[in-house]
């Protein structure tokens, strides 16, 4: 390079330049180096680095021997700026510190929640100038480092944060990489080849020499570079004949190994202990070559051989591929004691993560002291949010485990670790290791529980039922073996045989079988209380889920007698919504936020149950606060599926369609495919009620292709759902009819009693245009039976209505006012909007064909009003010509506030209407604080507004 140039780079600086420029102008942006070693990959992230000022510089490079360590390259990246970290989300700040090492977790910690902590980190560190991430040799990065950058990644905007990523070209980084756009970095052409002969050697070479040595190398620079020193200045000029073959035969990797052994033997001891340790740490290397019986200083003979750079506070190799080739020249044994003596160091320094590490590599056999050691490392990696790299060294644990039952449940943890690390097919491959060796039943049905858990989140979900059914069976058979009775048997097993029941509720729901869940009630009914010599009562966690277990299985039995009670038992014992915050939890997994979130979510299905959807959507929408506040990432698309449905059932449904992109984006990124289809089904319902028909029918044969084979009759019949109400709002009666009825008929896997239940309203309807009265009325008579137990207004309006429309003329007027009459004694009248809107619409409709235009045009003009505003089209349209059919001339109205923000900036919005301050926004959505101030930048001029208080009052 002379000056700022690069031989044979032109294009390569030129999209470095412009990369950089965005940075400084305030972009987001990313980029991608990939190529062969010795490509010049790292001269290119040297040149950035050095032209990004004003833009503050980061720099990270993976190592080999560290890959396996989670967040080593996050603490290298972060170490300078990590001061900024007080200026985050409390719970951003205290996952960053953690995952650094800076501070113990306070809980196991979920992965994304470190990833938006490193995004609001990086933000606040371009808050000035703007930053340069720069990390080389990315194929070495440790997977958590690399999940949290890739978070952070897809998600700079604005933000004027830049990452430049140097790789070489190998599957794995090219699959984690895929969605960062790249550059790759290829050989040089012969004018390229020139310059970097003539400036290694010192004189210009002859273009019969350069075409040759450029095709023996490839056009590589580093083997050009290394070439040019290996060949005498005759040659070069073509006075003299090239070797043959020319030094380059066997790449880099064989120049750098020719060249270390002809090192000392002191010196390549001193280097193998470098190589090993990793880091580079000076102090640590020289007391390693001491314990090895090598003089430490004999380094200084690597450095005069240009093998190694001997810096202050490092000892860095000049490439990567010289550290490849100390290790593979050294003997097994050799590598063996260097990484026992650092082993022995690091436990003296107090670091048990790596002297676990290094001991493990030192191991010939199983040994249960080390693979301990190993394992405690493990969990320490899983506790900061490390899982991949959590499980890749729980693995290493079990093959260093003696005792097969031992290596069972290490293995059951590796299994767990890579699943929530977005890793399946490793955890299939460690659960399938694990059923192999275990033999005792509680770890057996431990083994069970947690493989229907990976079924029914991205499998089949009649295979995890059955799966949980089965587990449930075997714990409860060894209960009975073990303790002789139910009512003297042990707490903890009790407590496993009720949490696989729960499980297999789940799943059972997921499908829509009812014949299961009537199963699954009984055995959680026959699953009495314990009575513990110590008198203590069954906590109350279990005592709810018990409830609610035998109660829904009551009801879909028909002993709506037995299982009212019990339903309606386990609702009253929930604390109110001031204490989600701070609810606990006891029993089946996770932390406090987890537990409070499970239980609000098994709430909301009770609530429907009874036939109470505004009860349900209240409990759906509490999961969601609760999971946010608690950190709960990796479970968040799940909840995020009842918060959506929350939002829809009250009359939001841009922001439902909001927090299902979220959910989506979320579920594809962990691998979580049938959330991927509640949420393309939600999707599908908002789009239907807005008019969006393309976007409807594109979200619903998605979600359909996934939820049929995969036996989720919820999804599946959410997603028709959503194409019968297309039908039913565009007007189009008998095909509106015809799918709304066909639901009925919907089986388990392709279709759900909750679905019947929740679209009886527009199936009653539908039939009444289609002049179908028969239907309507059958239709009517259901929603009667299961909603006979329902005590919302909201509940009684609905059967009004359908009442109403089943009805002869002469009551059905009444029946339409009193529906009206009874959502307007809801408590939250924002959340009936929707229902308010169709009952007056369906109101102002009869009163005008009665030809009492004067009283229809009041409701036609409130629907049209309170459709506008939700963005329902489709509807506005329908009440908008009823009014001219009345004598009201309406205009074309403005498109609706809301529908003008993007996704991302309407949950913001919501948020900060109900008072949230923009860093626990940030928490809450996983984004930078600087972010949140970015969006709210652009939604006041969308809105028109210039206040927190205009916009509190135009979303309320």
């Amino acid at each position: 390079m002379a000056g700022d140039r690069i031989a044979g780079r032109g294009d390569e600086l030129d999209a470095l330049g412009s990369f950089l420029t965005d940075i400084r102008s305030g972009s987001g942006r990313a980029l991608v180096l990939r190529g062969e070693p010795g490509a010049g990959k790292s001269t290119l992230l040297r040149y950035a680095a050095e032209h990004a000022a004003p833009a503050r510089v980061l720099t990270a490079t993976g190592a080999e021997p560290e890959s396996g360590m989670a967040f080593a390259a996050l603490h290298q990246l972060l170490r300078p700026v990590v001061g900024l970290a007080d200026a985050l989300p409390d719970a951003q700040r205290d996952a960053i510190r953690a995952a650094l090492g800076l501070a113990e977790p306070a809980a196991a910690q979920d992965r994304f929640l470190v990833s938006a902590g490193v995004l609001s980190l990086l933000t606040e560190a371009a808050a000035t100038d703007g930053l340069l991430c720069v990390v080389d040799d990315f194929q070495w990065v440790d997977q958590a480092s690399a999940d949290a950058l890739l978070f952070a990644a897809r998600r700079f905007d604005g933000d004027g944060v830049g990452l430049l990523i140097g790789t070489r070209d190998v599957a794995p980084a090219r699959q984690a990489l895929r969605a960062l756009p790249a550059r790759d970095v290829g050989g040089l052409d012969a004018d390229g080849a020139r310059e970097v002969l003539a400036a290694r050697a010192g004189i210009t070479p002859a273009p019969a020499v350069v075409e040759l040595v450029t095709a023996a190398t490839g056009g590589n620079p580093l083997a050009l570079h290394e070439a040019a020193g290996l060949l005498t200045a005759e040659q070069l000029t073509g006075r003299a004949p090239l070797p043959d073959p020319l030094p380059v035969g066997h790449g880099v990797a064989g120049i750098y190994g020719e060249q270390i052994a002809r090192l000392p033997e002191d010196t390549r001891t001193a280097l193998l202990a470098a190589a090993l340790e990793g880091r580079g740490d000076p102090r640590l290397i020289r007391a390693a070559a001491t314990r090895l019986e090598a003089d430490p200083d004999a380094l200084y003979a690597a450095e005069s051989a240009g093998i190694v750079d001997l810096l202050p506070a490092e000892v860095r190799f000049r490439h990567p591929l010289i550290r490849a080739a100390v290790h593979a020249g050294a003997t097994p044994a050799a590598r063996r004691a260097a990484h026992r003596h650092l082993a022995a160091l690091l436990e003296e320094a107090g670091d048990r993560d790596r002297a676990a590490r290094h001991r493990a590599e030192a191991a010939t056999g199983p040994d249960e002291d080390v693979a301990a050691a190993l394992a405690a490392a493990g969990e320490r990696a899983r506790a900061r949010g490390g899982y991949a790299d959590a499980a890749r060294t729980l693995a290493r644990a079990a093959e260093l485990t003696p005792d097969p039952g031992s290596k069972a449940r290490r293995l059951k943890d590796t299994a767990a670790a890579a699943w929530l690390g977005g890793h399946p097919g490793r955890a299939q491959t460690a659960l399938a290791a694990a059923r192999d060796l275990a033999r005792e039943p509680v770890l057996l049905a431990e083994l069970a529980q947690i493989g229907g858990r990976f079924e029914l989140s991205s499998g089949n979900a009649a295979e995890a039922l059955r799966a949980f059914l089965a587990a449930a069976e075997r714990a409860a058979a060894h209960t009975k073996e073990t303790d002789g009775s139910h009512e003297q048997g042990d707490a903890a097993a009790r407590r496993v045989v009720l949490a696989l029941l729960a499980d297999a509720a789940e799943a059972a729901a997921a499908i829509g079988d009812t014949e299961a869940a009537v199963r699954i009630g009984r055995q959680a009914a026959d699953l009495t209380a314990p009575t513990d010599p110590t008198g203590s009562p069954e906590a109350p966690a279990d005592a709810f889920l018990r409830d609610v277990l035998t109660g829904m299985g009551a009801l879909y039995e028909g002993e709506t007698r037995r299982g009212v009670p019990l339903l309606r038992r386990a609702l009253a014992g929930l604390p109110d919504d001031g204490h989600d915050s701070h609810d606990g939890g006891d029993s089946h997994g996770g932390g406090d936020g987890e537990n409070a979130a499970a239980r609000l979510l098994w709430a909301a299905a009770a609530a429907s149950l009874l036939g109470e959807s505004d009860a349900a959507a209240r409990y759906g929408a509490r999961a969601g606060r609760v999971a946010r506040v608690s950190g709960m990432v990796g479970t968040l698309p799940v909840v995020l599926e009842n918060a959506a449905t929350a939002e829809r059932m009250n009359s939001g449904f841009a922001l439902s369609a909001a927090l299902s992109e979220e959910g989506l984006t979320l579920a594809r990124e962990t691998g979580l495919d049938n959330s991927v289809a509640a949420h393309l089904a939600n999707l599908a319902v908002c789009a239907a009620v807005r008019g969006r028909e393309d976007d409807c029918r594109a979200y619903a044969h998605e979600a359909l292709a996934i939820a049929i084979p995969h036996r989720l009759g919820l999804r599946a019949g959410v997603a028709s759902y959503a194409l019968g109400l297309l039908d039913l709002g565009l007007g189009r009666f008998d095909r509106a009819h015809e799918r709304l009825t066909a639901l009925t008929s919907a089986g388990p896997g392709a279709g759900h009693p909750v679905v019947v239940w929740g679209s009886t309203a527009d199936r009653v309807e539908a039939a009444v245009a289609a002049g179908d009265l028969a239907a309507a009325r059958a239709a009517t008579d259901f929603l009667g039976r299961w909603s006979a137990d329902a005590a919302s207004p909201r509940s009684r309006a609905l059967l009004a209505r359908c009442e109403a429309l089943a009805a002869d003329d002469g009551d059905a007027i009444a029946l339409l006012r009193q529906a009206l009459d009874l959502l307007g004694e809801d408590d939250d009248q924002d959340a009936t909007a929707y229902d308010r809107a169709r009952t007056a619409l369906l109101l102002g409709e009869r009163l005008r064909r009665d030809r009492r235009t004067g009283d229809a045009r009041p409701h036609l003009r409130q629907a049209a009003e309170a459709f506008h505003r939700m963005g329902a089209g489709p509807w506005e349209r329908r009440a908008r010509g009823e009014l001219r059919a009345a004598g009201e001339t309406t205009g074309a109205a403005r498109p609706a506030a809301l529908e003008t923000l993007t996704a991302q900036e309407l949950r913001i919005a919501r948020l900060v209407a109900e008072g949230v301050s923009n860093r626990d926004v940030a928490a809450r959505l996983f984004l930078s604080p600087r972010t949140v101030e970015y969006h709210l930048y652009k939604v006041y001029p969308k809105l028109g507004i210039t206040s927190r208080a205009e916009l509190a009052r135009l979303l309320r």
